[in-house]
């Protein structure tokens, strides 16, 4: 896996798009991060409130400036260490809290509750299908093109130590979400008159926060600061990681590679300070704004899951471009708003069939995905084709010439693999002459070209 510099989840798609198109797409991943900070800052401020009887907006305010601080002050590495140390806190601390909850003389056993009163596990409602499965499949997949999760994997020494690492997060997630479900259970189960709580969380709309009420008023005091402290160690853990992705995406693919290619290593840091600053804010406006948690949670993925997914699984796996990605993302973007959002108030008006419960995100995403392969292969035929010339490429794609990938094919096998290992820590120029040298490639036949880049693909004969 090649270093070069820092490097973000936007790079191929500005490769293989443009560096405009890139920064384009910067916008469904940037909406994902701010609402995904204003989830997990809203759901920090809550926990906070329920600690130490503090107000909600005040709570978020400090919640904010905590991220905001050390993520400002130690960037990926603070974020990097501090998540070690706040992964173990969860895991000891959730997982020591269940016994203490389940053995409280006010909490029924979940067994029964789970099918008679209250019946938490519900119950499902056939004319909901279509809803459930677009919200399955939008977590599932909207839950892929993040910066959060590739700023992991590009740090990795190796592909093999990546994968290792995101099928290990895998099992994490599902281990780690096992003692949210089982307290939700226990605070279903619980006759809360019987508590110190005054009153019952649904009936003051609370329900949202039934993780640290539980820990709170069903736990001894020490077993609950701990278990409070790994909920806050949780989401800051979110805050931080999510704050610093926005921003370093901002930074690089927007500032560097679309505005200002010649800006200086401290020039950036700047920026990256100034990104964080603005993302940190906004996101605190926003979990003030919007007090459900659970809406937050699922627009964060929303918009990721219909426009960034179709056009970073493309660029992985197939061969688009430019034209393709401008009326996919249009496409895509029409079809979602046309489905409404109720959280702003926005109504629908494209009349889907079976209205609501029509999976209209999920087909705002097939048919987003679907023009721009169409789109993308036709373009690109009629182009190759020489059915329209070359100098209509107004986009400057270079689709005549194959588009913007340049593959090198090489048939020493000893070759290939000294050319990858030697190249790990060269700067960007050494590693473009060393190209030039050992395979007699020029890089820059696209210069001059602000959207023209070249990917460098080794096959072998």
């Amino acid at each position: 896996m090649r270093k070069q510099g820092y490097v973000t989840m936007l790079d191929p798609l500005q490769r293989k798009l443009g560096k405009r198109m890139g920064g384009i797409l910067y916008l469904p991943a940037l909406m994902g991060e701010l609402f995904w900070s204003a989830a997990v800052l809203s759901a920090l401020g809550g926990t906070l409130a329920v600690i130490i009887d503090l107000d909600t907006e005040i709570s978020v305010i400090v919640s904010a400036c905590i991220a905001v601080f050390y993520t400002l002050i130690g960037g990926l590495y603070s974020v990097a260490y501090t998540d070690v140390v706040q992964l173990i806190c969860i895991f000891i601390g959730l997982w020591l809290s269940i016994p203490f909850a389940f053995t409280n003389p006010a909490v029924s056993d979940i067994g029964t509750t789970a099918v008679n009163g209250p019946n938490w596990l519900g119950s499902w409602d056939s004319t909901q299908t279509g809803t459930w499965i677009d919200s399955a499949l939008l977590l599932i997949f909207g839950g892929i093109p993040w910066q959060v999760y590739f700023q992991r994997v590009l740090a990795s020494d190796s592909a093999k130590h990546a994968q290792i690492m995101s099928f290990i997060a895998s099992a994490g997630c599902i281990i780690m979400a096992i003692p949210s479900v089982l307290i939700g259970a226990i605070g279903a189960s619980t006759d809360w008159n019987a508590t110190a709580y005054d009153g019952d969380p649904i009936a003051k709309s609370q329900e949202g926060l039934i993780l640290p009420i539980v820990l709170q008023y069903l736990t001894p005091v020490a077993v609950s600061v701990i278990g409070l402290g790994a909920v806050a160690a949780a989401v800051m853990s979110s805050a931080d990681s999510s704050i610093l992705s926005a921003s370093s995406m901002f930074t690089r693919n927007v500032y560097n590679l679309a505005i200002r290619q010649s800006a200086s290593k401290r020039e950036l840091i700047w920026v990256m300070r100034a990104a964080v600053l603005c993302v940190g804010a906004v996101a605190t406006v926003l979990a003030l704004t919007i007090n459900s948690v659970y809406e937050l949670w699922f627009l964060s993925s929303d918009f990721v899951y219909v426009i960034l997914f179709p056009q970073l699984l493309s660029v992985i796996y197939l061969d688009p471009n430019t034209y393709g990605s401008i009326l996919a993302f249009t496409v895509g973007l029409l079809l979602r708003l046309g489905g409404g959002e109720e959280t702003f108030g926005l109504k629908p008006f494209i009349p889907y069939p079976g209205g609501a419960n029509f999976p209209y995100k999920t087909f705002s995403m097939v048919v987003s995905a679907a023009t721009l392969i169409l789109v993308s292969y036709g373009v690109k035929y009629l182009f190759e084709s020489g059915k329209v010339p070359a100098k209509y490429d107004f986009l400057r794609c270079n689709l005549a010439n194959g588009g913007r990938t340049i593959k090198l094919k090489v048939d020493d096998e000893s070759k290939i693999n000294a050319f990858e290992n030697s190249d790990a820590h060269m700067s960007e120029d050494a590693f473009e002459k060393k190209i030039e040298a050992e395979f007699g490639m020029n890089l820059h036949e696209g210069q001059g070209n602000p959207c023209f880049e070249t990917e460098i693909e080794r096959t072998k004969l």
